[in-house]
């Protein structure tokens, strides 16, 4: 190719050329050919985050104290009756519901007793003949008129009615569901219109004045209880704290849990305690070496327990296990020494 013909051609194809030189130029600027490169190596860096002058320490050590084991339970009442119907009878009508306060001969459930009534009345119009036959038959007996079978008959026939209606009387109650304590509804297994039949359920009350935690505690614990103990526990629902009293203890092993049940007597004001809500009983058992931390040092990431340990005027995360909470401390089972210094209060992480 000529010159002549070169410039041509380059006069026609100057834009792709440029292009591609351009394009050249871009690839070895990238590739950092136009640069000075720095070798591999680390990048100084201090763990943790600034520890704050304000903060609180805590410097852990080993203590020899014994440990507190908690044993979960159930709550329920010491007085917890179940009103059953003691005749076949239509619900006429029921005056509580689930969580109604009652009195003590409240009646909480009538029943129809149009069929005992006509008994009733059966049974008094019965009555009040043979009463008459046996007034007659005293009378004829006082003037020697009659024979001592006749008027003997007449007595048991009145003895008979009288009885008949009393027992219709007794039956007749039946007919009125009466509450037999002070006591609040927990239970509602009747409405009205239904047939109540003979030892049926219909409503359970139970005393929220006499609450007690019923727990199942392990035999090798049972020795650190005692009748009459005074012990804490711990309840879901209200989530507090209460002071108990050892009632009971059942003095059978269950072969599949090896537990033994302990009664604790609620101490305090329990109304607003429910039956069935779960509750802890504290156990002390041996004393051992551990280490206790405040409780304010341990802090979550998602399912990690976490402290942060003060080295250097940094404050260092650290993955931590505990174990058993003792009042404002927790046991710490791994992830910390004695000598270590743990902040308080964590430092909010960004």
């Amino acid at each position: 190719m000529d010159t002549t013909n070169a410039r041509m051609w380059l006069m026609k194809h100057w834009k792709p050329v440029v292009g591609i030189l351009i394009f050249a130029a871009m690839i070895l600027y990238s590739s950092g050919s136009c640069h000075s490169k720095v070798k591999p190596g680390r990048v100084a860096s201090e763990p943790g985050i600034p520890l704050p002058a304000s903060a609180e320490l805590y410097t852990v050590k080993a203590e020899t104290i014994p440990p507190r084991v908690e044993v979960v339970g159930m709550v329920g009442s010491e007085e917890k009756i179940h009103l059953s119907a003691r005749i076949n009878a239509c619900v006429k009508e029921v005056f509580v519901s689930a969580g109604s306060a009652v009195r003590k001969g409240q009646t909480l459930i009538t029943l129809d007793d149009r069929e005992i009534a006509e008994q009733l009345a059966a049974a008094e119009a019965q009555l009040k003949q043979t009463q008459a036959e046996y007034e007659r038959a005293k009378q004829l007996m006082e003037n020697k008129a009659t024979t001592e079978q006749a008027f003997t008959a007449a007595e048991s026939a009145y003895n008979t009615a009288r009885a008949q209606v009393d027992r219709t009387k007794v039956m007749m109650s039946y007919a009125q569901i009466i509450s037999p304590i002070d006591g609040i509804v927990t239970d509602r297994q009747i409405e009205v219109g239904d047939l109540a039949n003979p030892g049926q359920v219909l409503l359970t009350v139970y005393d929220p004045t006499r609450m007690r935690l019923e727990a199942p505690v392990p035999v090798r614990l049972i020795d650190k209880v005692a009748l009459n103990q005074s012990v804490q526990v711990k309840l879901e629902r209200p989530a507090r704290r209460f002071q108990g009293k050892v009632a009971r203890i059942v003095s059978e092993v269950d072969p599949t849990t090896r537990t033994q049940l302990v009664k604790i007597q609620i101490e305090g004001d329990t109304s607003d305690v429910l039956p069935g809500t779960f509750g802890r009983l504290y156990v002390q058992d041996d004393p051992r070496e551990m280490l206790l931390v405040p409780a304010s040092a341990v802090y979550h990431a998602g399912q990690l327990e976490l402290v942060q340990v003060a080295a250097e005027g940094r404050a260092v995360r650290r993955l931590v296990k505990t174990g058993p909470a003792m009042d404002d401390r927790v046991e710490i089972l791994s992830g910390l020494n004695p000598g270590d210094r743990v902040l308080t209060n964590p430092v909010t992480e960004n």
